[in-house]
């Protein structure tokens, strides 16, 4: 099996439920689960979002730290910081919200970086910073929970 490779640090304009801003970086030593979406997106209203909340209520931050990533690729006017702030509000989203920071070509870095194919898009990191899993659509509960669990298992 090739080595694991470092997951792309992300690229975000602001941020939101966060005192300043986060990195990978600042992160190593805790699994990171990203939940990449955009507000307009049914798919991550109905499923990604909700699950990601119920993710961060249920590990010690210490442990598994959600993030939300704001990936906005389509209806850019609508979905500004403003709308995003009262969205995330609206849904009660608590953990760490950053806003992938456009490349100016309509497609976000972040999202660039990962290869994304769209939204909802998980992604999860070991402690030591690498790319484990990356999943567009959603995964169910209980597969993304042992995912979980199984890279807490693993040896810091």
């Amino acid at each position: 099996m090739a080595a694991l490779k470092p997951a792309p640090e992300w690229r975000t304009i602001q941020w939101f439920n966060t005192a300043s801003p986060l990195s990978l970086e600042a992160l190593r030593g805790r699994v990171v689960m990203v939940s990449a979406f955009q507000m307009l997106c049914p798919g991550c209203v109905s499923q990604g979002l909700p699950q990601a909340q119920r993710v961060a209520e249920t590990f010690r931050p210490e442990d598994v730290q959600v993030i939300g990533l704001h990936t906005v690729f389509e209806h850019h006017e609508a979905m500004g910081p403003k709308s995003l702030e009262a969205f995330l509000h609206e849904y009660k989203i608590t953990f760490p919200v950053g806003i992938d920071a456009p490349d100016g070509a309509g497609i976000p870095h972040t999202m660039c970086a990962y290869a994304m194919q769209g939204t909802p898009t998980t992604l999860l990191i070991d402690r030591e910073g690498r790319l484990r899993r990356h999943a567009f659509g959603h995964l169910p509960d209980l597969q993304l929970g042992a995912e979980l669990m199984a890279l807490l298992a693993e040896a810091p």
